[in-house]
């Protein structure tokens, strides 16, 4: 897999050795230039008399890249390339995330309140009150980042992704997160073996598991438990599509009952987005899968082959029963959302959309249809890629969905919380900051997260789902307790 332009992902350093004659350095770093790479540093290890060794970081666009730019290097006179490291995997080395102690351990107090004896009382305190739990462990503050891998490369392939998720939890929101890896695809040992964990946690992130299965996986744990189930591919995803939506139509001055959307791949992302296009208030949706546009007059959905979140979608879009590829039902689109895979889509097909019409090409790396591809039919592109404008990146939703969650202690997120969040999201770009390029946040906007963490636990406490008192975290009178109970 490569990118379109040099970027961190592949980031390398080039150790080379140098000789020390003029201009050695400055060729070595022009032919790097020449073949299209991106010096991101250049580090002295060794200087003698006549030689040096330098590491020389570049960003390239994927592996073959690479073989070009160490040609290059190898093309100047006087440079010898000794070794390369891949940042990227370098990073990864024993895992991104540790655990690390709140308070230090240096002397028998600390030890007899830590550990035993004095944990005992605490233990006892709990056994009393099992909601105690949220206030004197880790649980209120601690979520589990559930996979089976089934929507990635593999149970094992799948942890790299889990730890990152939870190095983003950590980094925008404060929460702990685990990541948990599940050796099964069966949706019965899935929802078991989380219901088994779910009392160490405050909240479970559900993470790649495979659709149709994700919708039952989460609907049974719902039902199951009293803390906040969250797959994240499916309603992350459509709570950033419709914060950047919120911003989009104020921009072309559209409203949401008159929008005529089309949907491409309907999966876990798809269905969802469906949803909260629904809450908000849109009635016009047309979805296609890999056989096209879906209806109730498709052949699956007769004979009784279609999953029954398809039939779903199929009994409440589409009235007028367009068929074809998505580019057979594109015309007179205001708005389309691609959730499914690369390219697609011509281009060409979107000058039938309606005027300043809005792409939010999602399929990454590489979008359901290119940027550039787009420029000349559309007035507002998204993509989920952060080398172009308007990424949309559910970073922006979950970090700070389950801050306000785990803050009030939310038994459930439910709709409205959701629609809180986007809102929430939509409003960190403001009405003079707002432009094509610039209809939603970065991601390393640090006040999106505690805005979307305050929206959420807003609406938490109107519709009277917050089960903590008026201090965060704790339960109905627990202040009281740690007080008159020391």
């Amino acid at each position: 897999m490569s990118s379109v332009t040099p970027s961190a992902q592949y980031r390398l350093t080039i150790r080379v050795e140098l000789d020390e004659t003029a201009g050695t350095l400055a060729h070595l770093t022009g032919a790097i230039g020449e073949a299209n790479g991106i010096v991101v540093a250049v580090d002295a290890v060794e200087i003698d008399s006549g030689h040096s060794v330098r590491d020389i970081v570049v960003d390239a666009s994927g592996k073959e890249h690479w073989e070009q730019i160490i040609a290059a290097i190898s093309s100047v006179e006087g440079a010898h390339v000794i070794e390369t490291i891949d940042r990227t995997f370098l990073m990864h080395v024993g895992g991104k995330i540790e655990q690390h102690n709140k308070h230090p351990l240096k002397t028998r107090d600390d030890l007899s309140m830590a550990y035993t004896p004095g944990v005992a009382r605490v233990c006892l305190s709990i056994a009393d009150d099992e909601d105690r739990a949220f206030q004197y462990t880790i649980k209120r503050n601690t979520v589990a980042v559930v996979s089976d891998g089934t929507a990635v490369l593999g149970l094992r392939a799948a942890m790299p992704v889990m730890e990152g998720k939870c190095c983003l939890f950590k980094e925008f929101a404060g929460v702990d997160a685990f990541p948990i890896c599940l050796d099964t695809k069966d949706t019965d040992e899935i929802v078991r073996a989380v219901t088994l964990i779910a009392p160490a946690f405050g909240g479970i992130n559900l993470e790649d598991i495979s659709a149709p299965r994700c919708f039952e996986i989460e609907e049974r744990l719902k039902e199951d438990l009293d803390i906040p189930i969250f797959h994240d591919d499916q309603h992350g995803t459509a709570v950033v599509v419709m914060a950047a939506l919120l911003n989009a139509v104020k921009l072309t001055g559209r409203r949401m009952e008159d929008l005529h959307v089309l949907i491409i791949g309907l999966g876990a992302a798809g269905i969802a987005v469906t949803k909260i296009l629904l809450e908000a208030g849109v009635r016009h949706i047309i979805g296609a899968d890999s056989r096209g546009a879906l209806h109730v007059e498709r052949e699956d959905f007769l004979d009784g082959s279609m999953n029954a979140t398809k039939r779903w979608f199929a009994e409440t879009t589409n009235p007028d029963r367009r068929t074809g590829t998505p580019a057979d039902v594109i015309d007179g689109a205001d708005l389309l959302i691609g959730l499914s895979g690369a390219r697609v889509l011509e281009a060409n097909a979107l000058a039938r959309m309606n005027d300043d019409a809005m792409v939010f090409a999602m399929a990454n790396p590489t979008p359901e249809v290119s940027p550039e591809e787009a420029a000349p039919y559309v007035q507002i592109m998204a993509t989920g890629r952060s080398d172009y404008p308007n990424q949309i990146n559910n970073v922006l939703c979950f970090p700070g969905i389950f801050r306000g969650a785990l803050d009030v202690r939310a038994p459930d997120i439910t709709e409205s919380m959701k629609m809180a969040a986007a809102r929430a999201i939509a409003a960190i770009v403001t009405d003079e900051e707002l432009h094509e390029d610039y209809i939603i946040p970065s991601v390393f906007n640090r006040d999106v997260a505690p805005a979307v963490a305050a929206a959420v636990a807003d609406e938490a406490r109107a519709s009277g789902t917050a089960l903590a008192g008026s201090e965060v975290g704790f339960a109905q009178g627990e202040q009281q307790h740690l007080h008159t109970q020391g």
